[in-house]
């Protein structure tokens, strides 16, 4: 789905205004460059760089459209203040309705949207799991001022009431592991709750929530759909179903008052991230996957004299990742839902946290950085900024490096730390 310019507008039924540009039958890569076309108006390939906050009216008066006009169906045809539309974002968001498949906004960051998200439904009790700890102190503010109530994600439907939250990270941050949303959505809309996915973890073409019962689904941008380390940014996209029942105008009205609109330069550099997403998030993913089976297969070999398994073994005491809950991938559910493949990142747990914390010190191509998505391969030691997670725990994220050459430099570090280990040992 692509925006119209009366869509971003704020018109009454944004299902009703977006435009036909052919692209329904195209791949993803195809929409990821093509489905912001109908905005060109120059000779650029590339698109420029707009900063101008502020945007001229119409010389010719007559032209000229008042804010409250008879018809609220009419678009404005031009850009008027950033906080409103800029040419940008704009196009950004353009392309992001196409592949996020229902019209989407953005915002300064990915807490900045969880927070407007929070905002519109205005929830009395929201049921969550662990997840993300950003997210738990933007619930924090609610409760401050609200009073929302949390509930655990896994609680009796009856604690839910018309209105509330289910909120739900799949795949969840830091462990990479993946929950069934089709579960989750008929569990919220059995009460006439919601269900909001936050499905960074698993951007296009890994999932689509909206194919399971998701009534917003969230991203924070900056990971995959940025992709280059260099982009803060927020994302929610509206099911079209609730598009019709006017979430999405309302979303957008608020945003203009709440304020957290990504700045131009952000929306520049999100459509030329965009551009590759497909290749990028295909790399990383089967990067990740061939990892942890490495990973895992080592760690369980019965060959524990020699090779690669004796080295893993000695350091390493579990791996979390979607691909290895062979439950789920029986049960069926796991994969219809990640039907792109598996998650970029996943996590593993030391034998000792003295492990954890030495191991990105002796890693080559791993970046010691929090965050992820980008096209570098990351390594954190999350309880650096998470302090509810087991201290001997280590967030990997993979990027589009071969990933024979990420599973040496696992290996050799591996290797450094047991031998350092046991050199300690004789001291």
């Amino acid at each position: 789905m692509a925006i119209s310019t009366s869509l971003v507008n704020g018109s009454e039924n944004a299902e009703e205004h977006r435009p036909d540009h052919g692209l329904a039958n195209l791949s993803l890569s195809s929409k990821t460059i093509h489905a912001d076309d109908y905005l060109n108006k120059g000779r650029d390939v590339a698109p420029p760089l707009h900063v101008s906050t502020t945007f001229r009216y119409n010389r010719d008066p007559d032209q000229l459209k008042a804010h409250r006009k008879e018809d609220p169906d009419e678009p404005y045809d031009e850009h008027v203040y950033s906080r409103h539309t800029a040419p940008n974002t704009t196009r950004f968001e353009a392309i992001l309705s196409d592949i996020l498949k229902g019209p989407a906004l953005t915002y300064a960051s990915g807490l900045s949207a969880f927070h407007a998200l929070l905002v519109f439904l205005n929830p009395k009790r929201i049921a969550i799991r662990n997840g993300y700890h950003g997210c738990h102190g933007v619930i924090g503010v609610h409760a401050k001022l609200t009073g929302l109530k949390k509930l655990d994600i896994d609680c009796p439907a009856e604690e839910l009431q018309p209105g509330d939250i289910i909120h739900i990270e799949t795949p969840l941050n830091p462990t990479g592991s993946a929950y069934n949303l089709k579960a989750y959505a008929e569990k919220a809309h059995s009460r006439g709750a919601f269900l909001t996915v936050d499905s960074t973890f698993g951007p296009p073409p890994l999932q689509d929530p909206f194919l399971w019962g998701a009534d917003v689904v969230m991203h924070s941008g900056t990971k995959y759909i940025g992709g280059h380390s260099d982009l803060l940014c927020g994302i929610l996209a509206v099911n079209p179903a609730r598009a019709k029942e006017g979430w999405w105008d309302k979303l957008f009205e608020e945003r203009l008052f709440l304020g957290n609109v990504m700045g131009s330069m952000e929306g520049w550099l999100g459509v030329r991230s965009l551009r590759t997403l497909e290749l990028r998030v295909e790399r990383q993913s089967n990067n990740a996957t061939k990892l942890v089976a490495w990973l895992n297969f080592a760690l369980h070999s019965e060959e524990s004299v020699a090779g690669d398994a004796k080295v893993v073994k000695a350091v390493l005491a579990k791996i979390d990742h979607a691909s290895l809950q062979y439950e789920d991938i029986k049960e069926g559910w796991l994969l219809k839902q990640m039907a792109g493949g598996f998650g970029p990142v996943f996590s593993i747990t030391m034998k000792e946290q003295i492990f954890a914390r030495r191991l990105p010190s002796k890693l080559q191509l791993f970046h010691h950085a929090t965050s992820l998505g980008g096209v570098e391969s990351l390594i954190e030691w999350r309880t650096m900024t998470d302090p509810r997670v087991d201290t001997r725990l280590l967030r990997v994220s993979i990027g589009v490096e071969g990933w024979e050459d990420l599973r040496d430099d696992l290996l050799q570090a591996f290797q450094a730390l047991s031998e350092e280990s046991q050199g300690d040992s004789k001291k």
